[in-house]
C-alpha cells in the first residue's frame, strides 16, 4: 500500500529539528562520520541475517540527531563513540550500532505510530522519530522521565510524547501499535506488548535471564507470532512496578 501523504506532526518535528540551536548541531561533524563509518563496519561484521547493510534512511536519521545532548556533560567527548555510555540512574544509552540495527529491525515507515518501552535519554526515540510519524514512549525511572521529555521538547522533536509508567503494560491508550521496541532485557516477552501489536507488526525486545538474545517478534494477521533469535547482546534490566502483573 502507498505510504501515506507527510503529516502536520512531521512537518512541525522537521522544522524544529532544523531550528535547533548550533552549537547542537555543529562542532561534531567528523565524530559523526566516524560513528556512522562504525556502525556500518559493525554490520558488515556482525553477520545479522538480511542486516549487513543498515539502511539509508536509519543511517541518515543516527547522522541527524545530536547524541552529545543525549548524554551528561562530562561524557559530550566520547558521545559518538560506537559504545553504550552511562546516563545516570544506573541506566546507559544504547551502543550506536545496537540503535541502528533495532531501529532498522523494525522497518519504520513514515506513517507509522511506535512504542518504546525504555525512554531513557530519549535517544532511541529521537532516531525513531525522524522515520514514524509519532512515537510514545514509556519511561518508569522518573527523573529520566521527566528529563528526557524535556530534552525532546527542547531540541524539537515534536513527535515524540513520553510518560512516567510501567512499560510493562504498554499504552493501551496510544495503541495498537506498528512496531514496538524495548530497550531493556526482559526475563519473558509481556503479553500486553504483544496484545498491542497489530497485525503485520513486528517488535524488537531483549530477553533472557543471565544471557540474553534480541528477539525480533513478527504479529501474523492471525494473531499469532514468529520469534526470530537476532544476536546475543547485554542490557540493563527490565524494571517493574512494585506488584506488578505478568
Amino acid at each position: 500500500m502507498p505510504e501515506p501523504n507527510v503529516t502536520l506532526e512531521q512537518i512541525i518535528a522537521g522544522i524544529g529539528a532544523a531550528l535547533l540551536p548550533a552549537a547542537a548541531m555543529q562542532g561534531y561533524e567528523a565524530e559523526r562520520a566516524a560513528m556512522i563509518a562504525a556502525v556500518r563496519s559493525t554490520a558488515a561484521a556482525a553477520g545479522v541475517r538480511d542486516r549487513a547493510r543498515i539502511s539509508p534512511a536509519v543511517l541518515d536519521a543516527l547522522r541527524a540527531v545530536p547524541r552529545h545532548e543525549f548524554v551528561p556533560p562530562d561524557l559530550r567527548g566520547r558521545a559518538y563513540e560506537n559504545r553504550p555510555l552511562p546516563i545516570g540512574e544506573d541506566q546507559t544509552i544504547s551502543q550506536p550500532y545496537i540503535v541502528a540495527l533495532m531501529t532498522d529491525l523494525l522497518e519504520p515507515r513514515p506513517g507509522h505510530v511506535v512504542l518504546e518501552v525504555g525512554t531513557g535519554s530519549g535517544y532511541q526515540a529521537a532516531v525513531l522519530s525522524r522515520l514514524v510519524r509519532r512515537v510514545h514512549s514509556v519511561e518508569i525511572v522518573e527523573p529520566l522521565a521527566r528529563s528526557s521529555a524535556a530534552r525532546l521538547a527542547r531540541l524539537g522533536y515534536a513527535n515524540v510524547e513520553v510518560r512516567h509508567g510501567d512499560g510493562y503494560a504498554g499504552w493501551p491508550e496510544r495503541g495498537p501499535f506498528d512496531a514496538i521496541i524495548v530497550t531493556a532485557g526482559a526475563d519473558h516477552v509481556p503479553p500486553p506488548l504483544v496484545e498491542q501489536l497489530k497485525p503485520g507488526g513486528r517488535m524488537v525486545i531483549p530477553v533472557g535471564r543471565g544471557d540474553q538474545e534480541l528477539l525480533l517478534i513478527e504479529k501474523r494477521a492471525d494473531g499469532t507470532v514468529r520469534r526470530r533469535s537476532v544476536l546475543p547482546v547485554a542490557f540493563v534490566p527490565f524494571t517493574r512496578a512494585p506488584g506488578g502483573l505478568r
